[in-house]
């Protein structure tokens, strides 16, 4: 696939080729991928591709400068979320202009972030760099986040670890230091079915999943009751929702089986293998009456989603480095995740800032100003000078 020449594409020309893409997360991302590494081919910029499990999957991790450890990462992913069932007045895959709004699915969450850092390639490439520039941009953030832990494990083995990493979700360029994790579960419910005229004949699945739901709204209660709460989150205390279910197949029989999904958003200090642990132990009653009534029924719970949260030290370097390059003197706490947490979690110093509202993402219409990514694309020249050309 070829790329156009580097030196004819600015940003919004790049992020009109980005959204062009269907990138949702079902799908594969590797006409992405390939297109990217044609434009970095076209520059000389080295790279490497590592992917998980599924085909089609691909990360990216490119240098420019030194291919050594250190230096700067910038970090996006390229997966966006569906756009079935929303109301969009546009093509949600072609970038359209309205005054100083660029519109399209993934133009703020977060393909914006990722035209800045490809435009600002050649600007990187025409600079003395003595530390490198890392660039991540990764696969499958709007459900697992996995992406992200193959593309860490790889780098880590390769020996190529950056010193600080900047994740460019969309926060108005607002740098944030914390943000809640993400848990998510599967509950499945095994009874047994039998005339609904004689249900002491069955094991209702039904009735079990309104029990367990009510147990784990008791729980939910108890985090806003008791905490922790931690100042600076909106809401300041973990929170936990069923948000899926389903179960039986016709209302006069007792339904064999139910099933459930649940997420908790966690403040750091709470423990997500801790809260799990909990629903475990809350749930076995309900697990041990099936069991008595039918050895063969019972609940199995399975994790899909461990997203840790991120909490990085308002006293950090990273952080006064941001704001002095943003202009902004204060530090956001957010609610929703990101890759930052996992970063972290490896021995990254990471923070998230990036352009766009994340009150545009996910919706019909999303959009993103030139404004916020003529800025971004500032604050990535002065994060790059600051960081990579000092010796």
């Amino acid at each position: 696939m070829t790329a156009p020449k580097a030196q004819t594409m600015d940003i919004i020309a790049i992020l009109e080729k980005l959204v062009s893409f269907d990138t949702t997360s079902r799908h594969a991302n590797a006409p992405l991928i390939d297109w990217i590494t044609a434009l970095l081919d076209e520059q000389d910029v080295p790279y490497t591709r590592s992917r998980g499990p599924e085909d089609g999957k691909w990360n990216l991790h490119a240098i420019i400068g030194p291919v050594a450890p250190g230096g700067l990462a910038l970090s996006g992913h390229v997966d966006c979320v569906p756009v079935e069932g929303q109301d969009w007045s546009r093509d949600p895959f072609s970038l359209t202009q309205q005054d100083e709004r660029l519109y399209a699915r993934g133009a703020t969450d977060m393909k914006g972030f990722v035209a800045a850092m490809l435009a600002a390639i050649p600007r990187m490439q025409s600079l003395p760099l003595r530390k490198p520039v890392h660039l991540f941009f990764t696969f499958d953030e709007e459900i697992t986040c996995n992406g992200a832990r193959y593309l860490i494990e790889d780098v880590i083995s390769r020996g190529l670890m950056p010193d600080l990493c900047v994740i460019g979700e969309p926060t108005m360029l607002a740098p944030i230091i914390a943000h809640k994790g993400r848990f998510t579960v599967r509950v499945d419910i095994r009874g047994r079915p039998a005339h609904s005229s004689q249900p002491a004949l069955g094991v209702n699945a039904l009735h079990a999943m309104g029990h367990a739901i009510a147990a784990l709204a008791d729980m939910s209660d108890a985090f806003e009751r008791d905490g922790p709460h931690v100042s600076g989150f909106l809401p300041d205390h973990t929170t936990m929702q069923v948000g899926l279910a389903s179960g039986g197949s016709i209302l006069n029989i007792v339904p064999e089986q139910a099933s459930f999904e649940l997420e908790w958003r966690a403040v750091p200090g709470d423990d997500n293998a801790a809260i799990f642990q909990s629903i475990t132990e809350r749930l076995a009653p309900i697990d041990a009456a099936l069991r008595e009534a039918d050895p063969s029924c019972g609940l199995t719970l399975t994790p899909l989603v461990d997203l840790p949260p991120l909490n990085l030290s308002p006293t950090s370097p990273l952080v006064s480095l941001l704001q002095q390059i943003t202009g902004r003197n204060s530090a956001g706490y957010v609610s929703y995740g990101t890759e930052a947490g996992i970063y972290q979690q490896a021995g990254l110093e990471t923070i998230v800032c990036g352009p766009g509202d994340i009150a545009q993402a996910h919706k019909p219409d999303e959009w993103i100003t030139i404004d916020q990514l003529a800025r971004c694309e500032t604050m990535i020249d002065r994060l790059v000078r600051q960081v990579c050309l000092a010796a």
